[in-house]
């Protein structure tokens, strides 16, 4: 990012020991600061001193102290202001249990039946600050030399990869508050919407097989194992959101659930996890400096990621327009359309939708402006079970000479004919 002065008064703020700066960046403009003197850490990752660190737009951040420290802000924000009651020492004391829990799984690793670092689910309403947790106990852990692995099951933002995807991928350093999660090979398996309620049935599929993909990595990893993982969650905690966690604490093979600010949640997850005697539950106040995001911004951050996987957060990346024939590539939806045909079936049955049916799709004009996986599936069977190489966007689709136009992250050709298509799409501006 430049570090270039933006418009607006420099202030500087001194802050107290165990507070924190807590700062929104506006929709339009940006921000920088510096540490001019003491120790502050933005979501785990330690500020360097005196050096200007830039923040793009719509972003809320915040800057604690653990034993004071002196901050210089450049740039206008919507928001700023210092608070001194903050959940971090709770949120360390965490993260201090987990790092005792890694280095005693390491020690017996010579037991594999014993050698399981922590496994921690972060769960809780939207807006509670999940995200913001998972990148402190991520950051922390690998201060201590661990590399956990990161696993985000939240297809409605995306913190690895862009939105409608699950993925996991090992943290090796703190995570920088600006550019964020490294991507160097996420292990990523492409849901293609937004909501699990467009295919619950497919999203338990695909938690299953992420979750797999990791146990046979654990398997041939002592470190690995010990290290463990992080789960980030999506805020849907009612209902079939709720189903969907206790899937995913299943597939995972959860050992620490966090509960953020919701003791219903809390409670209902205690009764129905009673029977699991290796399972902690622990509850844990969200943060003062949580923000509500409406359906707007929350659209607005997912267009940004999109726009930020092809061209990179300050537009350092070149993406390359390609051209490829129709009978070149291989288009498939996941799930709909009836699994047998009305007379296959017993009298009185209804047929029903089936959740992991591959369907072809012709290319036409529908998919312009669609976000595309490239699978890894060397066979259309195998779509379902291989993760991704990455993502394209169709820009054109000329039905007369049967191309389509499209933009790729990198040159060269596609590593499969196989695209996986579902309904995020993207406006470039």
């Amino acid at each position: 990012m430049s570090s270039a002065a933006v418009p607006g008064p420099n202030r500087q703020f001194k802050l107290a020991k165990e507070s924190e700066l807590r700062i929104e960046v506006g929709m339009e403009t940006s921000l920088r600061l510096r540490l001019l003197s003491g120790t502050a850490e933005i979501f785990g990752t330690e500020l360097p001193p005196d050096i200007w660190v830039s923040f793009p737009p719509s972003l809320k951040i915040a800057i604690f102290t653990w034993n004071g420290a002196m901050i210089e802000v450049n740039g206008m924000s919507e928001v700023e202001y210092v608070a001194d009651e903050t959940p971090m020492v709770s949120y360390v004391n965490v993260h201090a249990i987990l790092d005792g829990r890694r280095a005693c799984a390491k020690g017996s690793a010579t037991n594999a039946g014993s050698s399981q670092g922590p496994r921690v689910i972060i769960v809780g309403p939207t807006d509670s600050g999940k995200s913001s947790l998972s990148k402190m106990l991520l950051s922390w852990a690998s201060k201590q030399s661990w590399k956990p692995t990161f696993v985000d099951l939240d297809i409605g933002q995306g913190s690895i990869t862009i939105p409608g995807c699950i993925a996991a991928t090992p943290i090796e350093m703190p995570i920088d508050p600006v550019e964020g999660i490294p991507l160097e090979m996420p292990l990523v398996y492409c849901f293609g919407h937004t909501t699990p309620s467009a295919n619950p049935d497919l999203y338990k599929v695909l938690v299953k097989e992420l979750a797999q993909s990791l146990e046979r990595q654990f398997a041939g990893s002592v470190e690995a194992r010990a290290a463990g993982m992080v789960i980030n969650t999506m805020g849907w905690v009612e209902g079939l959101g709720y189903e969907l966690l206790l899937h995913a604490i299943d597939a995972f093979n959860v050992n620490v659930v966090l509960v953020l600010g919701q003791e219903k949640l809390c409670s209902m997850l205690k009764d129905v996890l009673k029977t699991k005697t290796n399972v902690d539950i622990v509850r844990l106040h969200k943060s003062g400096g949580v923000v509500p995001r409406n359906s707007k911004f929350r659209q607005r951050t997912r267009s940004y990621r999109i726009r930020e996987y092809f061209y990179g957060l300050a537009n350092d990346l070149s993406p390359h327009s390609n051209v490829a024939n129709f009978n070149d590539i291989f288009v498939y939806r996941i799930g709909g359309g009836p699994q047998a045909p009305r007379s296959a079936l017993p009298i009185g049955a209804e047929p029903a939708a089936d959740p992991t049916r591959l369907v072809p799709v012709n290319i036409n004009r529908d998919l312009l402006h669609l976000v595309l996986a490239v699978s890894y599936a060397k066979e259309t069977e195998e779509i379902i079970s291989s993760n991704v190489a990455g993502f394209i966007y169709v820009t054109d689709i000329d039905i007369q000479r049967k191309k389509i136009t499209y933009l790729a992250p990198c040159p060269g050709e596609l590593p499969s004919r196989y695209l996986i298509a579902g309904t995020l799409t993207w406006l470039e501006t």
